[in-house]
C-alpha cells in the first residue's frame, strides 16, 4: 500500500547482507566447498586404496593356506610312513594278522596324535582301522581313499569335526597297501593363519541339506558368532557385514565331490585397513579449520577495502539522481578498478549535466518528423480545453493511423518506411494548412487556425488539434485528408498507395477532459480502420463494442490457457464406396458461464485480432494428437482450416513441423482448407507459405470455391489437391437448376485440373444422390452426421462403418 515503508528482510538473509559480507562469505563457502569435496576425494581414495591392498592380502593369504595346509600334511604324511616302513607292522599285513594291525595302529596314531589311523588294500578297501566303532569314519574313509590315491592329503568332516586325511603306500618290496592317518583340525591352524597374514580364517560345514555352521575361527567369540548368523547369505568374494562392521571376505573350498563340505572363510576388517589414515584425515580437517579462519578474515579485510569505495560511489549517485552534477566523484585517481569505475561515473556525471539541456527540447518534439510528440499533443489538448471552456469553443481532436505500414517496412525496409513517415507529415500539413486557410475565409479573415496542431503519437499514428472545430468541421478536415491520400507516394522509384483510418472526437460532446478525448478519438479511430478506413466519428456504440472487445479478447486467452476449447470432429463421406474416410477439425468453445459458444461467435473476432493463429495452432495440435487413433479407425486424412493471418505467418510451416514431431503425426495424414479470400488478400505471400507447406507433405484444399475471387490462374499455379463446394451451391442445387450448373460445372473443372472434390452442406439424402451422380469424390454434411466430440465421433465412426462395409456401394 503506498505510503507505507518496505519491508526490510532479516539481517541473515543472503540478499540482505552488505556487499562486503556477501563478498566474504561467498569466499569461505567456496573454499569450504573445494575442502568438503577433497575431503570427499581423500576418503573415496583411502578407502579404494584400502579395498585393494585387502583384496592382494586377502590373495596372498589364500597362498599361505594352501601352504600350511601342505606343510601339515607333509609333516603328517612322514609319520604315516614311519608305520608303513615298520616292520614288525609290515609282517602282521603279511601275515594278515588284523589283531597286530589295530594295534600298531593304535600305537602309532597315538604316538604322532593322529586321531584317526587306518590300513587299506591295494584295491582301497578298509583292513583295519585304529576306532572301528566310529560309525561315521567308514563311509568318510571310504569317499576319501581314490582321492587320497590321486593326492596326498584331503580335508573331510567325521560328524561334525574337520580332519585332514594323508595316505602312503606301503611295499614290501612290491606295494602291499597303504596306511591312512587322520588328523583332527583345530582353533590352532586358524590362529597360525592369522599369525602369519594377518587375516581371519573360519572353518565352515555346509551339509547337504541343512544350514551352514562355523566349526572353528580366530575371529572374536562375539564376531564368529554374529558371522553364524550371516554365513547363509555371506559371497564367496566379496563385502560382508560382521557384527555391523564391514569385512573383506574370500572363501576356499578345501573339500570335492559330494557329502558335507567344508571351505575357509579369509576376512579381513575394512575399518581396520582404514584406522592407519584416520590420523592423517584429522590433522587434514585441523589445517582445513586454520586455513578457513585464516581466509575468512582475509576476505572480511578484501571485501571491506573493495566495498568502501562503492559505497562513496553509490552516495555520488544519489547526488546524480537528485539532478546535483557539480560536486567532482571521489577516488578518480586510483589506477585499479575502482578509479576507473569513479572515472567512468565522472564521466557520466559531465555527459548528462550537459545533455539535459538537449533532453528537456527532444522531450516534446518527435526527432524523425519534427512534429510535436504524444507528451507535447497532450499538454496542448489540455490547455486548449482550458482556454475553450472559458470562451465556450468546441474543440475537436482528429487521430489517424496508416493502413499497411508494416508491409512497407516488411518489403521495402525501415528507412523507406522513415521516408513514408515524413512524407505522409508533409502531407498532413499541407492539408491543415489548406483548411486553415479556408476556415479564416469563411471567417473574415481572422486567423481561427491559429492553434491548430499535427502531432505524431507514434509508429505510423498521427494527431491534429482543431481549436474552435465542431464534429462538421473536423469530418470536412477528415475527407480532405484522405483526399490527399488517394495519390501514391514515391519512396526509391517505387509508389506507395496509402490509405488510413480517421478517428474524430470533440469537446465537450465526447468527452470532459484531454485523457478521454484522445481515448474517445482512439476508439473511433479503431472502429474506421474495422470498417475498412474513411472516417468515424466518436459513438458510444462503438466504444461499448470496444469494451465487449477486450473482454472476449481475454476471455478467449484465458479459455485456451484453462482447456475451455473442445475440437469437434465432421466426417467425410466417400461417395464411390459410402465409408468416411476423412474428417474436418472444427472447434467449440465450452464457457464455464455461457456453456458451449458456436464459432460463428467468436472466430471472426479472433480473424481480426490476429488470435486465430494461437487457435489453428491449438486445433492442429489436438488433430495430431488423434491421428494416429483416427487413423485405425479408417479416417485417412483431417481437414483444419487456415486463416489468412495463418497464410502470413512465415514461420507457420515450422509450428507445424514442432507438433508433428510432439505428437508422432505425419503431414500427409493432413488437409489444410485455404478459402479463396485469405489467398487473395497477399497473393504471393500466401502462395510462398502454400508451397513450403506442399513441400512437407501437406494436402491443401481451396474452401468455400465460388464464393470468392475465384481464378482459374491461381488454381494453375498453386499446389492446391482439393476443391470444396460453398455449401450455399450444394444446398440449392436440387431446386435451383443455375446451382446444379454451378456444382457440376465445378466438379467438372476439378477434374480435369487433376483435383478432387468435396462437397459440404448435404442435408438430405435427395443431395447425396445428385452428387454421386455426378461423380463428385466426398460429401459433407448433417445429412450424414453434425460436428461431434472425439468420443462420440469415434462410436459413430464404428457405427457407420458397420452400415457401409467396403464391399457396399451406397450408405
Amino acid at each position: 500500500m503506498a505510503g507505507h515503508p518496505t519491508a526490510r528482510a532479516p539481517w541473515w538473509r543472503f540478499d540482505a547482507m552488505r556487499l562486503s559480507s556477501r563478498m566474504a562469505m561467498l569466499s569461505v563457502l567456496l573454499l569450504l566447498a573445494v575442502q568438503l569435496v577433497g575431503f570427499g576425494v581423500i576418503h573415496t581414495t583411502i578407502e579404494r586404496n584400502a579395498r585393494s591392498q585387502l583384496a592382494e592380502q586377502l590373495t596372498v593369504g589364500e597362498r599361505i593356506w594352501q601352504r600350511l595346509l601342505e606343510q601339515r600334511a607333509t609333516q603328517l604324511a612322514q609319520g604315516a610312513a614311519v608305520l608303513a616302513a615298520d616292520y614288525a607292522f609290515r609282517e602282521a599285513v603279511g601275515t594278515h594278522d588284523n589283531p597286530t594291525i589295530v594295534s600298531a595302529l593304535d600305537n602309532h596314531g597315538a604316538r604322532i596324535d593322529a586321531s584317526v589311523a587306518a590300513f587299506l588294500d591295494t584295491e582301497l578297501k578298509l583292513v583295519a582301522t585304529s576306532d572301528a566303532s566310529d560309525s561315521a569314519l567308514l563311509p568318510v574313509l571310504a569317499a576319501l581313499a581314490p582321492q587320497l590315491a590321486r593326492r596326498t592329503s584331503a580335508v573331510a568332516a567325521v560328524g561334525q569335526r574337520p580332519y585332514q586325511f594323508v595316505m602312503v603306500p606301503m611295499k614290501s618290496p612290491l606295494l602291499v597297501g597303504f596306511v591312512v592317518m587322520g588328523f583332527a583340525l583345530d582353533a590352532t591352524l586358524a590362529e597360525d593363519m592369522h599369525a602369519l597374514s594377518g587375516l581371519d580364517a573360519t572353518l565352515v560345514l555346509q551339509p547337504a541339506s541343512a544350514a551352514p555352521r562355523v566349526l572353528l575361527s580366530s575371529l572374536a567369540p562375539a564376531q564368529a558368532t554374529a558371522l553364524q548368523q550371516t554365513l547363509a547369505a555371506a559371497p564367496a568374494e566379496g563385502q560382508l557385514l560382521i557384527d555391523g562392521t564391514p569385512h573383506l571376505v574370500r572363501s576356499v573350498a578345501l573339500t570335492a565331490g559330494d557329502g558335507p563340505r567344508i571351505r575357509a572363510m579369509l576376512t579381513s576388517s575394512l575399518a581396520r585397513a582404514i584406522e592407519p589414515f584416520r590420523s592423517l584425515q584429522l590433522t587434514l580437517a585441523a589445517l582445513t579449520l586454520i586455513g578457513l579462519l585464516l581466509f575468512a578474515l582475509g576476505s572480511i579485510l578484501t571485501a571491506r577495502r573493495v566495498t568502501q569505495p562503492l559505497r562513496s560511489l553509490a552516495r555520488a549517485s544519489e547526488r546524480l539522481g537528485r539532478g546535483d552534477y557539480d560536486a567532482p566523484l571521489e577516488h578518480t585517481h586510483r589506477r585499479d578498478e575502482i578509479g576507473e569505475l569513479a572515472k567512468a561515473f565522472d564521466h557520466m556525471r559531465v555527459n548528462i549535466a550537459a545533455q539535459q539541456g538537449e533532453i528537456r527540447l527532444l522531450a516534446y518534439w518527435d526527432r524523425l518528423t519534427g512534429l510535436p510528440n504524444r507528451v507535447q499533443f497532450r499538454d496542448a489538448v489540455r490547455a486548449a480545453i482550458a482556454r475553450s471552456n472559458a470562451a465556450h469553443e468546441h474543440i475537436a481532436v482528429l487521430m489517424l493511423d496508416l493502413d499497411r505500414f508494416k508491409n512497407v517496412n516488411d518489403a521495402l525496409g525501415y528507412a523507406s518506411g522513415d521516408s513514408l513517415l515524413k512524407g505522409v507529415a508533409e502531407r498532413l500539413q499541407q492539408a491543415m494548412q489548406s483548411q486553415a486557410a479556408q476556415r479564416a475565409a469563411l471567417a473574415g479573415g481572422n486567423p481561427v487556425s491559429a492553434g491548430d496542431l499535427l502531432a505524431r503519437l507514434g509508429g505510423d499514428e498521427f494527431a491534429l488539434l482543431l481549436p474552435g472545430a465542431d464534429a462538421r468541421a473536423a469530418s470536412a478536415l477528415a475527407e480532405q485528408l484522405l483526399l490527399a491520400f488517394e495519390a501514391p507516394l514515391t519512396l526509391i522509384d517505387q509508389a506507395v498507395d496509402l490509405s488510413a483510418g480517421v478517428g474524430i472526437a470533440c469537446w465537450p460532446e465526447h468527452a470532459a477532459d484531454a485523457d478521454a478525448l484522445l481515448i474517445r478519438a482512439e476508439v473511433a479511430m479503431y472502429a474506421a480502420k474495422a470498417h475498412t478506413g474513411g472516417a468515424q466519428v466518436y459513438d458510444p456504440a462503438i466504444d461499448t463494442a470496444s469494451a465487449l472487445t477486450l473482454s472476449l479478447l481475454s476471455e478467449l486467452r484465458h479459455a485456451l490457457e484453462h482447456d475451455e476449447l473442445r475440437l469437434y470432429l465432421q466426417p467425410k463421406i466417400a461417395l464411390s464406396s459410402g465409408r468416411a474416410t476423412g474428417a474436418e477439425a472444427l472447434v467449440r468453445w465450452q464457457h464455464p458461464q455461457r456453456g458451449l459458444v458456436p464459432p460463428l461467435q467468436f472466430i471472426p473476432f479472433a480473424e481480426r485480432t490476429g488470435f486465430i493463429r494461437r487457435i489453428t495452432l491449438w486445433i492442429f495440435e489436438e488433430t495430431a494428437r488423434y491421428q494416429a487413433e483416427l487413423q485405425r479407425l479408417g479416417i485417412a486424412r483431417i481437414s483444419v482450416n487456415l486463416s489468412t493471418r495463418d497464410l502470413l505467418d512465415h514461420e507457420l510451416p515450422a509450428k507445424l513441423d514442432t507438433l508433428l514431431q510432439r505428437h508422432g503425426a505425419v503431414a500427409q495424414a493432413f488437409c489444410l482448407e485455404i478459402t479463396e479470400s485469405a489467398i487473395m488478400d497477399d497473393p504471393e505471400r500466401a502462395e510462398a507459405t502454400l508451397n513450403r507447406l506442399a513441400e512437407r507433405g501437406f494436402k491443401l484444399s481451396i474452401d468455400d470455391y465460388g464464393t470468392g475471387y475465384s481464378s482459374l490462374a491461381y488454381l494453375q499455379r498453386l499446389p492446391v489437391n482439393e476443391l470444396k463446394i460453398d455449401k450455399a451451391f450444394v444446398m440449392a442445387m436440387v431446386n435451383e437448376p443455375g446451382a446444379a450448373t454451378i456444382v457440376r460445372s465445378t466438379i467438372d473443372l476439378a477434374h480435369n485440373l487433376g483435383l478432387t472434390v468435396v462437397a459440404e452442406g448435404v442435408e438430405n439424402a435427395a443431395i447425396l444422390e445428385h452428387l454421386r451422380s455426378l461423380h463428385c469424390d466426398d460429401a459433407q454434411g448433417f445429412h450424414m452426421s453434425k460436428p461431434l466430440p472425439v468420443a462420440e465421433f469415434e462410436a459413430w465412426m464404428l457405427r457407420w462403418q458397420a452400415l457401409n462395409p467396403p464391399s457396399r456401394r451406397t450408405p
